[in-house]
């Protein structure tokens, strides 16, 4: 009884807002098995996201039991007269207010109810689990190695929705050898804007398939997922050494990543990069393998610039073959041209490897440093400009201070496939440049948010003026004029194409501000 007033109480609160043209019961008599809130405890937590930038409050909240509740209520908002907007919610990691959405209802995918129908499910014999779209990539882990399995591409968060992240594109160091999470996919189960249910591969639904994978929530909503498996490795021997000179640096990354095809004995499993600007971050990264009595000055290291540049690199072995790491890791490091005092080596378990940056969170938790807002911005290069970028912008604009990672690390672009959504640069190797960056009120200027932001504008103003044609990754534009223009016209004419096949009326993931809706535009969230 308190549910279904509860429900009332939501749908209500829309009808005033939103003018719905049937009569309130007509939700009811939907059959929802979850639960539909406008509690202002739900409405609060889906009103910001970790970007912390934006604030978008809705009308009211799916806590989903079944893939089933999220087509009825997509399907009610597409047949209804004046029609409101429908945004799924993962963990809320998005930085621009992307999963958001004002007097509409925000479908909230993880932490659902305990009703929910869609568990785990691994097959050992063809080496993939079906996980609802919700879920996230740590309780994947778990689940995947009680088998001695574990998806091949990963994000370096694992506190991050299926959904989400397949959505537009996860990534992290695996991605040269295996490409990004949405090459690991075998199929779908997604709700279109349309309110239909359906499965979709490569064989069946195909168009929806590929549109989906990277499609920024503009098509529709994820609610299952078959992942590509492989056998999990027990541990890893994780590797960091630096360059003070970024053509050695970005000429090694481009080498490893081409071993990409070489048996596992000759080749990394894991390569990424990050940018040490600053004497404090030089020590912070030495630290995470162990305490350094004497700490590194940027300066004794002759870093061009005043900037180093960090190689991070893994060899993930198991104990039967524990004899030979050492020499498989000599081998391929005699190759390399880094600084050859500064090589920090650690070995771990796989699974603490793979969820690190949930311990460093937990540290920045206790001190009160999580929960600030987060401009970041990512891009991706192209090869052919990597160095341009580093002297402009590295060397340039950045300064000597930096309050969070700032990663540079290549993929090779042969890992994507184009049919899905995701653009990349026109270049076989294109790299990822993640700033990652919190805005702190601590009294130094250079980490509020206003100069961060400004720095970012600073550098894709940079980019701009030097034609420089990157791309974003989890993209952020205010109009369809700059959306057009990230996806050049060949790829923004078939964007609009799929939208209109599975999205006529614009209803899903307003905050992306890719397309007005169709009906009341007071009701997206622009």
């Amino acid at each position: 009884m308190a549910t279904k007033l509860l429900v009332t109480l939501a749908i209500c609160r829309l009808i005033v807002t939103v003018g719905f043209t049937f009569n309130p019961n007509d939700l009811l008599r939907l059959g929802l098995d979850g639960n539909l809130s406008a509690a202002p405890a739900d409405l609060e937590t889906v009103s910001v996201d970790f970007g912390g930038l934006y604030r978008a409050e809705p009308m009211a909240v799916l806590h989903p039991a079944t893939a089933e509740d999220i087509a009825r209520l997509v399907r009610a908002a597409y047949d209804s007269a004046h029609g409101f907007t429908v945004s799924a919610r993962g963990h809320g990691h998005s930085i621009n207010g992307q999963a958001m959405t004002i007097n509409g209802v925000v479908v909230q995918m993880s932490g659902g109810s305990k009703k929910k129908l869609l568990t785990t499910k691994v097959s050992e014999k063809f080496m993939y689990a079906d996980v609802w779209g919700g879920e996230l990539w740590i309780d994947v882990l778990t689940s995947t190695l009680e088998y001695g399995l574990a998806p091949k591409s990963w994000t370096d968060y694992l506190y991050l929705t299926v959904g989400g992240t397949l959505s537009n594109a996860g990534i992290s160091g695996q991605a040269f050898n295996h490409g990004p999470q949405i090459s690991n996919v075998h199929e779908l189960d997604v709700v279109t804007g349309k309110g239909e249910l359906l499965t979709c591969s490569e064989k069946e639904n195909s168009e929806l398939f590929q549109a989906v994978l990277g499609g920024l929530g503009q098509f529709g909503i994820i609610t299952r997922a078959r992942i590509a498996l492989e056998q999990a490795p027990q541990r890893v021997r994780w590797i960091r050494v630096l360059y003070s000179n970024f053509s050695s640096f970005t000429q090694d990354q481009e080498y490893l990543i081409s071993l990409n095809g070489k048996p596992a004995s000759q080749k990394f499993d894991y390569v990424e990069g990050f940018v040490i600007v600053d004497e404090g971050l030089i020590n912070n990264w030495r630290s995470s393998f162990f305490s350094p009595r004497n700490p590194v000055k940027v300066s004794s290291l002759k870093a061009e610039g005043g900037v180093l540049y960090c190689l991070e690199i893994t060899k993930n072995y198991h104990l039967s073959n524990a004899d030979t790491v050492d020499q498989e890791i000599e081998i391929l490091l005699k190759k390399l041209n880094y600084i050859p005092a500064s090589v920090f080596t650690t070995d771990l378990p796989y699974v603490d490897f793979l969820d690190r940056v949930h311990k460093a969170e937990l540290k920045l938790r206790s001190k009160s440093l999580w929960e600030v807002p987060h401009p970041w911005l990512n891009l991706f290069v192209p090869k052919s400009r990597i160095a341009e970028f580093d002297k402009g912008v590295f060397k340039g604009i950045l300064g000597n201070k930096t309050s969070g990672p700032i990663l540079i690390y290549p993929m090779n672009k042969n890992k994507w496939d184009e049919r899905s959504s995701v653009v990349t640069p026109e270049e076989d190797v294109f790299y990822l440049v993640a700033f990652l960056r919190s805005a702190l009120e601590n009294g130094d200027e250079t980490q509020t948010l206003e100069y961060l932001s400004n720095q970012n504008y600073e550098i894709l103003k940079f980019c701009e003026d030097a034609r420089i044609n990157m791309k974003q990754y989890l993209p952020h534009y205010t109009n369809q004029r700059e959306w057009n223009d990230h996806f050049g016209d060949k790829y923004w004419t078939r964007f609009q194409q799929r939208k209109l096949e599975f999205d006529p009326r614009h209803i899903l993931a307003t905050g992306q501000r890719i397309f007005m809706p169709s009906f009341n535009p007071n009701t997206a969230s622009w």
